[in-house]
């Protein structure tokens, strides 16, 4: 272990793969670093971490969940305690790891973590993923100068934009190179363009409705599809005649081969999406979730001034929008190449290693004010 970097480290962040995935690609880099560092994941019993985190072979200390209601209710009533009983687990964590750095993701999991960071002068790191910034990242950059942004758009009290920690299997993808593995692994062929369509690991059901009115028009018409739907929202396609192949899944275990087999991506514009279409220099159709704050509109506004991407709205993705724009723009090589090189423009590949620089810089300027 050297002396310049912490023996142990404490991630906060969960419920969402946007919140869980940038944790885990930083442990993952954290780990290549220094193999002897203890890397532990703080999250709820209820979120995608309670399963993912274990899956990559890292301890997960659980809080309990503590909502932020947006109106009067009973919930807000129960905040004060539920806050209370949140930072005394989250101190309880810290004490037990022996963390010398706290870094939040935002989400739940992050208000408690800062604030128990804060009471036991463990240093803060914070890390955002979206163009807007949440409730919990606000309240963790007024305790810290240690503040990385993925977008250089985003307000936020010290903040500097680095990017998106990822997957190595994602930065390190070679589109080229991984095509015929990918096409393969699907059960594709390499001589139709590819259409990857994807609303992440819920699905989406506009996209999902669209397309699915739309397979015998874009078999004809010589564009293959590669539908993830979501878990449980799968269809049947019926194939017989000729025509390009339209696959549907419920999810890809292997998003790197999704990605290498296609030509072009239909999704939602959630962070981790853009970031990872982006880094592997992918032209998309972005089309915002219409809910929420819109964030995801602002998410996809670097790749789209740059060229990169479409931004479509939720109600334009029709079965005609397929007729008349899709298919057009799938089968124009040129305009697809000059698409691809925008968004690889704006992609950042290395976004891990910023953000485990700033938790060594945290560190000493920790160890110095100790001196």
């Amino acid at each position: 272990m050297s002396a310049d970097t912490p023996s142990s480290v404490l991630l906060a962040g969960g419920g969402t793969a946007g919140h869980v995935s940038p944790l885990l690609a930083l442990a993952d880099c954290l780990r290549r670093r220094d193999p002897d560092i203890v890397v532990t994941a703080l999250g709820t019993e209820s979120g995608l971490e309670a399963r993912l985190v274990p899956e990559r072979g890292y301890p997960l200390l659980t809080v309990p969940k503590v909502p932020l209601p947006r109106r009067p209710s009973a919930d807000l009533l129960r905040l004060p305690g539920n806050l209370r009983a949140a930072v005394a687990a989250a101190e309880q964590a810290i004490e037990q790891t022996g963390a010398e750095v706290v870094v939040g993701f935002g989400g739940y999991v992050s208000t408690p973590a800062y604030l128990a960071a804060r009471r036991r002068h463990v240093p803060v790191v914070v890390h955002e993923q979206n163009a807007r910034p949440g409730v919990a990242n606000r309240l963790g950059a007024r305790m810290t100068d240690f503040v990385a942004t993925t977008f250089a758009s985003t307000k936020l009290t010290h903040a500097t934009a680095i990017g998106m920690p990822l997957r190595r299997e994602i930065t390190q993808l070679d589109r080229v190179a991984s095509r015929p593995e990918g096409l393969a692994h699907f059960g594709l062929e390499p001589h139709w363009p590819t259409v990857l369509v994807t609303g992440g690991s819920l699905g989406a059901q506009r996209l999902n409705t669209a397309f699915e009115a739309r397979v015998d028009e874009l078999r004809a018409s010589g564009v293959q599809v590669l539908h993830l739907t979501g878990a449980g929202k799968e269809f049947e396609v019926t194939t017989g005649g000729p025509g390009a192949p339209y696959v549907v899944a419920p999810y890809a275990d292997r998003m790197d081969l999704a990605y290498a087999a296609a030509d072009l991506v239909v999704a939602r514009a959630g962070a981790n999406t853009v970031c990872e279409l982006t880094a592997v220099g992918l032209p998309a159709v972005y089309v915002p979730l219409p809910i929420g704050n819109g964030e995801q509109r602002f998410n996809a506004a670097d790749v789209v001034a740059a060229g990169g991407g479409l931004l479509v709205e939720d109600s334009a993705l029709t079965p005609a929008w397929i007729d008349t724009t899709l298919v057009p723009l799938v089968s124009d090589r040129d305009r697809l190449d000059a698409m691809a090189a925008a968004s690889a423009a704006t992609g950042e590949r290395g976004a891990d290693e910023l953000l485990a620089d700033m938790v060594l810089a945290a560190y000493a300027k920790s160890l110095a004010g100790r001196r």
